[in-house]
């Protein structure tokens, strides 16, 4: 009696979560960014990413093609390029973020230090004031918290019911969840830098 031949090993399926979060930091996509191109919701994004799923053949194409990239750059990770040991950004390449020249964050700048893919999580920033400007923001999500380390200058500071004033050299680190501003009292411009990490 001829015995059954056996029957294969099943295969896992590609895990591109890694190739996907390596081509998406090379480019400096955010996932609102790549789910707006790709026509992918975020939440999915975030799961293949996570390996928590895997996607259809037809959603890893429009991944590609939203990455401008092969789709066997996806399917098979040894193919995509390794991330450099170390990344530069230029000063002029940094997004800054500039306040109306009427309302709320006049004479304010903000650099954006963190990369794109925490936004929303973690975020830092380098802050430079005018005399007299003021940065007021409404509550974050429940558990956010600041961290403002002043650099040059006196900044004062107000959550909620609580209020500080910080010299050059000086930390605050604060509930977001509650409506905050941060001010410029002094005759001098005033820098500092600012961290977000979001609940």
């Amino acid at each position: 009696m001829n015995k059954p031949a056996p029957r294969p090993t099943p295969t896992e399926p590609p895990r591109i979560g890694a190739a996907l979060a390596a081509l998406r930091e090379q480019q400096a996509l955010s996932l609102d960014e790549l789910s707006r191109r790709a026509g992918v919701s975020k939440s999915m994004l975030s799961q293949i990413e996570r390996a928590q799923a895997n996607p259809t053949v037809a959603v890893v194409w429009r991944l590609a093609n939203a990455l401008g990239v092969p789709l066997t750059d996806l399917l098979q990770a040894a193919e995509v390029p390794a991330t450099p040991a170390i990344t530069t950004v230029a000063r002029h390449a940094t997004p800054t973020l500039r306040g109306a020249q009427d309302g709320n964050g006049s004479g304010c700048e903000l650099r954006i230090l963190g990369p794109v893919d925490l936004a929303g999580q973690f975020e830092w920033y380098e802050l430079q004031m005018q005399p007299g400007a003021a940065l007021e923001s409404d509550a974050h999500g429940p558990g956010s918290r600041e961290h403002l380390s002043v650099l040059t200058g006196t900044l004062s500071l107000t959550a909620g019911d609580s209020s500080a004033t910080l010299a050059a050299g000086e930390t605050a680190r604060y509930a977001v969840d509650q409506p905050h501003a941060i001010r410029n009292p002094g005759p001098g411009v005033a820098t500092a830098l600012l961290v977000v990490l979001h609940g």
